[in-house]
């Protein structure tokens, strides 16, 4: 553990105890501009397991983050929010966290050294090949994870390391995200820079594999699932964005749509009912933008 540079102990945090409460977190504040200038040297390499993960989606992959304490914490928000921003099916994007459930609230002890869980986990939702595995560990040692990609690597799954300390798995995963953070404000705390950086990929992963999938058009989210009125506020702004449609009118036509912006936008533009929406859309993949410039049902018609 000694090797790990986020055990180390920080030189420019050395008598925390005794700096003001201003004078820590101007610190921590300083700490965390590393994390963003240590992601940039690693984005070729995220954009490379974005690009290996997006083609295995495409044929009817999923997506599923393995990590323990923070780490799997973090892979657990990210896939909980996919579903209402990008409309996709809890079965497509998922997390596993060492110790299960209860590991979300409460530290479970020694979870994260059963290496024979993450192998059960990953068999109880019957891993195939053409999945994507996300392991999440600070240290890159973590034996719940490294098990995990290691009986992906078996299946023949994508498998895709992400750590903050280089040089520490000899496994030949697919892809080594290595964001080298540095040590900690507090020596081992890795909920701080390394969990900020871990986040910060995540997002990167997540979002990017979203919009390639045809999730997003322009910088809006088209596959919104309404599961509240803020959500359905943020519906109607969209499909009045744009169809240049009044609020009113374009709340009256996602109504139509059930609900949907995709189809509510393509009824517009073709004026077309919701099922030969829907057709369409189907017919262009959900990708709102082919669908848009693919006028095949409309000229049909």
């Amino acid at each position: 553990m000694e090797k790990l540079t986020t055990e180390q102990q920080n030189l420019m945090s050395k008598g925390l105890d005794q700096l003001s409460p201003l004078q820590i977190i101007t610190l921590m504040n300083k700490e965390d501009q590393i994390v963003a200038e240590a992601i940039q040297k690693e984005l070729p390499t995220i954009a490379s397991s974005i690009e290996s993960i997006v083609e295995r989606c495409r044929k009817g992959g999923r997506i599923i983050y393995m990590g323990a304490g923070t780490s799997g914490r973090l892979g657990v928000m990210d896939a909980a929010e996919c579903g209402p921003t990008f409309g996709v099916q809890n079965d497509k994007i998922m997390a596993k966290i060492a110790g299960g459930e209860e590991a979300l609230y409460h530290a479970v002890e020694k979870s994260e050294d059963r290496q024979e869980d993450a192998i059960e986990d990953l068999q109880c939702i019957h891993l195939r090949s053409v999945d994507s595995v996300i392991g999440i560990t600070a240290s890159g040692q973590t034996p719940y994870v490294i098990s995990a990609l290691s009986y992906a690597l078996e299946i023949g799954a994508l498998t895709v390391l992400l750590t903050v300390n280089k040089g520490f798995s000899n496994k030949p995963f697919d892809h080594v995200i290595a964001i080298e953070t540095g040590p900690e404000v507090i020596a081992g705390s890795t909920r701080l820079k390394a969990g900020t950086a871990q986040k910060m990929v995540l997002n990167m992963i997540s979002t990017t594999t979203m919009v390639q999938l045809g999730k997003v058009y322009d910088n809006l989210m088209v596959d919104v699932q309404i599961t509240n009125q803020k959500l359905r506020n943020r519906a109607i702004s969209i499909v009045s964005s744009l169809t240049g449609l009044p609020a009113n009118e374009a709340h009256q036509l996602l109504e139509k749509a059930k609900g949907h912006v995709k189809t509510a936008i393509v009824m517009n533009h073709f004026q077309l009912s919701y099922l030969e929406a829907k057709s369409h859309l189907r017919q262009c993949s959900g990708n709102l933008r082919d669908a848009l410039s693919r006028k095949c049902l409309h000229e049909d018609r």
